[in-house]
């Protein structure tokens, strides 16, 4: 404990005006919850609605939002899709040899989650929230600039067991987004998201003995409004899709 407690230390070194904005994972685990949606099809707003009310209880749930690309056909140019987005959920979907990708889809902790919308979420991500952390991560934003984050995160994976094919991934993500959609599915609707991923970066490889401090610019959309942005960081296995740990922490005013 104290070789981590050092290791953060170090990495968490920031100007006071930086060091305030900081987060660190508790010793509960996370619930990562990834939602794949796309303002093409017109059964995703109720999904975006329901991530934004989601309650993230003091950092155990951390919503993200991804837009895939495969809508865009249709007739819309979704603004905030990406074919990373696309090819992440297929992937996924290859590892639980599920038939096929679809929207909306929820993954929770990793894996496909289709009751997202029923009393059963709140019970699976309480049974998350009472595993005992597997990785431990802290997240600094040291400065924030109207079209970047500058960013410092630390990450351990204590256990050597859970050490194999695990990496690290970090995103930047905006909240109050809406387009007016003009085409496709949802033509002449104004649409809302939050949580929505504007940067993806990873995996990262964590080398022995498990630990891995970074830096570095994630950039922010053109108009991005940063103090509406933030950050989020999660270790997860590559091979399973498992989720060890996750952290959000959202761009601090001034």
């Amino acid at each position: 404990m104290r070789s981590l407690a050092l290791f953060l230390g170090v990495l968490m070194s920031l100007p006071a005006a930086g060091a305030e904005c900081a987060a660190k994972s508790g010793d509960f685990t996370a619930a990562l919850v990834e939602l794949y949606t796309s303002e093409g099809c017109d059964s995703c707003p109720p999904a975006d609605r329901w991530l934004s009310n989601l309650a993230r209880g003091a950092g155990r749930v951390v919503p993200l939002s991804l837009h895939v690309d495969y809508w865009d056909y249709i007739g819309w140019k979704d603004p905030y899709a990406k074919r990373a987005f696309s090819d992440r959920q297929r992937k996924l979907t290859q590892l639980q040899k599920l038939a096929f990708v679809y929207t909306p889809q929820v993954l929770l902790q990793g894996s496909d989650f289709r009751a997202w919308g029923s009393p059963a979420f709140e019970k699976a991500v309480a049974a998350i929230n009472a595993r005992k952390p597997r990785a431990r991560l802290e997240l600094a934003i040291a400065a924030v600039k109207a079209d970047r984050l500058s960013v410092e995160t630390a990450a351990e994976v204590p256990d050597p067991a859970d050490r194999r094919d695990v990496a690290l991934y970090i995103a930047a993500y905006e909240n109050k987004l809406s387009s007016a959609v003009t085409a496709g599915e949802n033509k002449g609707r104004t649409l809302s998201h939050d949580y929505v991923v504007l940067e993806w970066q990873g995996p990262l490889d964590l080398p022995e003995p498990g630990r891995l401090a970074d830096r570095r610019d994630l950039p922010l959309l053109p108009k991005a409004v940063p103090t509406s942005s933030g950050v989020v960081a999660f270790v997860q296995n590559r091979r399973t899709a498992e989720v060890l740990q996750a952290l959000m922490l959202p761009a601090c005013p001034g």
